[in-house]
């Protein structure tokens, strides 16, 4: 029998499947599980990464939420055996490092991607360098995103930047609501790219950074880049992997 922890979000359903599969196949602490089975929607899926990054351990997610691309369907039964046949997605986060304007420096990881976005009715303006060498001298916006292959088909996906395969290794520099240069729709950035943002008259046009769900307020700077060091599993079931998922999405009406 694998050792199994569960988690669930606070939605009713996701506690009640909780119960349930509990029931059936025991509730295994988390030091001592070999696989936690997390319940809700993709962003419990990201939390549950979050909360246990520094064990490693497969994270299989069941959907009790509303979306649930990240997510395996619900089911009480064969879990011990949809599990030991399940195909593994290896995720690598980015690492944001950002500098308010009292020179407090900020370390995240995003699994899905690190937004910059506008405090207030003004536009955001932002420098963007790449690898060190200045691309956009000034980018009027409502704010900016790096983005994941895993993370893709999230914020990226709505803010009309490109679908990654997983495989692909590179990276979406996505605009949000670009006012000048108008018509720059982003860029591919290779895996290895390192991604710099300086906010232009941050004290008049306050911006925040966003790694996932880890909000950083009146930022200066911000450095990203993907972090190879930490290397996160996602179990989906046979013929439903994560890639098929992307791929799937990139024809989808």
């Amino acid at each position: 029998m694998t050792r199994i922890a569960f988690t669930a979000s606070e939605r009713p359903e996701a506690q009640e499947g909780r119960a349930r599969l509990a029931t059936r196949y025991g509730d295994t602490p988390i030091e001592e599980a070999e696989v936690i089975v997390a319940l809700g929607g993709d962003g419990f899926m990201l939390e549950t990464f979050h909360d246990h990054m520094e064990r490693g351990l497969p994270i299989y997610g069941m959907n009790r939420g509303s979306v649930g691309f990240l997510m395996n369907d619900y089911s009480e039964f064969g879990l011990v055996e949809r599990i030991a046949t399940a195909e593994k997605a290896a995720i690598y986060p980015l690492r944001m490092t950002a500098t308010d304007v009292h020179g407090k420096s900020h370390v995240a990881l995003a699994i899905n991607e690190v937004s910059l976005l506008r405090q207030t009715r003004q536009a955001a303006k932002l420098r963007v360098s790449i690898d060190g060498k200045l691309r956009l001298g000034e980018l009027s916006c409502d704010g900016a995103l790096v983005s994941t292959p895993a993370g893709s088909t999230a914020y990226n996906l709505s803010a009309h930047g490109p679908i990654i395969p997983l495989d692909a290794h590179v990276l979406a520099l996505t605009p949000i609501s670009a006012f000048r240069p108008r018509r720059w729709r982003g860029a591919l950035l290779s895996h290895t790219a390192k991604v710099t943002f300086e906010v232009l008259e941050a004290s008049k046009r306050p911006v925040s950074a966003v790694a996932d769900n880890i909000e950083v307020r009146d930022v200066m700077d911000v450095h990203i880049a993907e972090d190879r060091n930490v290397a996160l599993h996602m179990l989906f079931d046979e013929g439903r992997s994560l890639e098929e998922r992307v791929l799937a999405e990139q024809f989808s009406a």
